[in-house]
């Protein structure tokens, strides 16, 4: 995810267009509608006679661009809606992890290290498997603090994110059961706990539900003719400059419909997709600093890079 400062540096802001997978494939487009454009320019405007009769009106073309932009703004919207969904539902993981690791600090004995250290690690890699689960499957590598007989343990499951999840509700249950936490604090936990589970179904309920295809299609197939005859009404009219108009007008629409493409997935790594790497090794950090207990035998996690490579 590009991060920036809003009312900060415009230029700077601008300048960042070029590491966008999405704005490099709209450019692209841009350039070929412009060659294909120029193609047609010399076309009528040397060899008028051969085409004389695929002028068009350019006020249907007005006409249809309102429509198109509306259908736009409706794309957009939705796929802005999906993309603030998937934020707010990693904004309340964040919270309920930090509320759950509080609950286990002030509830398990402080003798308990091994307990603590269980609760600690079982929370972390919940978040990492999840982040990588909704995108092309849990990585088991990057979980932490996980032994042999784990890690094959964990290769058994078709869903590592549920199984961690029961692996704290045992913990929680274990605790109940030996009589180191009564049965306040016990339902105290389960709203925190069913938290996980309700957070991680509507993420993958965003993740599973696309866009229906027909209306994604029907967008483009829009798109595409609409960009394809609109120099025919633009060059009698204009001319050669209706070359960068041409342009300009397919570069505003292609971005647009390109954009909400980007991000009505927003848990992979395109450039505008939200951080769910970062947002889970930073739960990873604080629930450790919560539950008092050792997070240093292991390597730090640097930074994703959110980007696609051609």
């Amino acid at each position: 995810m590009i991060v920036y400062q809003s009312n900060k540096n415009w230029w700077g802001d601008i300048g960042h267009l070029y590491r966008s997978w999405t704005m490099n494939k709209v450019i692209r487009a841009t350039l070929f509608i412009g060659v294909y454009t120029l193609f047609f320019s010399v076309l009528e405007l040397h060899f008028l006679d051969a085409v004389a009769d695929m002028s068009l009106s350019t006020g249907v073309f007005s006409l249809l661009g309102i429509v198109l932009s509306i259908l736009l703004v409706f794309r957009t919207n939705t796929a802005y809606d999906r993309w603030w969904e998937g934020r707010k539902q990693w904004g309340a993981l964040v919270n309920h992890c930090r509320n759950l690791a509080i609950m286990a600090h002030s509830t398990f004995p402080k003798e308990q290290e091994q307990e603590r250290h269980k609760m600690a690690t079982y929370i972390s890699n919940f978040c990492i498997a999840l982040k990588e689960h909704l995108r092309e499957g849990t990585k088991l590598e990057e979980l932490i603090f996980v032994d042999k007989e784990e890690l094959a343990l964990y290769k058994e499951k078709k869903h590592v994110p549920n199984y961690i999840s029961t692996q704290i509700h045992q913990l929680v249950q274990e605790q109940r059961k030996r009589g180191l936490i009564d049965g306040y604090d016990h339902l105290n936990f389960k709203p925190q706990l069913q938290a996980l589970l309700d957070i991680l179904g509507a993420c993958e309920r965003i993740k599973k539900t696309p866009i229906p295809f027909s209306y994604n299609v029907y967008l483009k197939v829009f798109i595409t003719v609409y960009g394809l005859l609109l120099p025919l009404a633009m060059i009698p009219e204009f001319g050669y400059y209706a070359i960068p108009i041409v342009m300009f007008i397919f570069f505003a629409f292609v971005g647009v419909e390109l954009m909400a493409e980007e991000i009505e997935d927003p848990f992979g790594l395109d450039c505008n997709d939200l951080p769910t790497g970062d947002i889970a090794h930073n739960i990873r950090n604080n629930v450790f600093e919560i539950l008092e207990v050792n997070n240093k035998s292991f390597t730090p996690v640097k930074h994703e890079e959110y980007e696609k490579v051609f």
